[in-house]
């Protein structure tokens, strides 16, 4: 059997959100085949503020392979997240919308930088990494 590619992935979270950023991670480490590595601002350590933290939130996207973007933190943290969807442009990473569970609309500013949106579930999720993910 081949080996599996080893997905690189920046998940876009604010930990005001944290259950919702641990359940997409859930949702990863559960995949069948599925093997990834987590690029993420980990909750133990977290990034500086201001201007540092744009600099420390390019070396964590520019190495991805694709950003997850929770779509339901947008309107919340829409500065850093802006920001987020900016970097993964600017450095050619696909993104993936992720539609909060339940939730119909999504902005229009995530819907417009993604090359998908998906629903909350294991399956959507990493069907679209798979497909977009460089």
């Amino acid at each position: 059997m081949p080996s599996l590619k080893t997905y690189d992935l920046f998940i876009s979270h604010a930990w005001d959100y944290g259950d919702d950023y641990h359940r997409i991670v859930q949702f990863l480490h559960a995949a069948p085949n599925f093997k990834w590595r987590n690029y993420s601002v980990p909750e133990h350590d977290p990034l500086a503020g201001g201007a540092e933290l744009g600099d420390q939130l390019q070396g964590q996207i520019k190495p991805t392979n694709a950003v997850i973007i929770l779509a339901g933190m947008y309107v919340n943290h829409r500065d850093w997240i802006q920001y987020e969807i900016d970097l993964a442009r600017a450095y050619a990473k696909p993104i993936i919308g992720v539609r909060p569970w339940g939730q119909q609309r999504t902005p229009a500013q995530v819907a417009e930088a993604a090359a998908t949106m998906v629903g909350w579930n294991t399956d959507s999720i990493v069907a679209a990494v798979r497909a977009h993910a460089l």
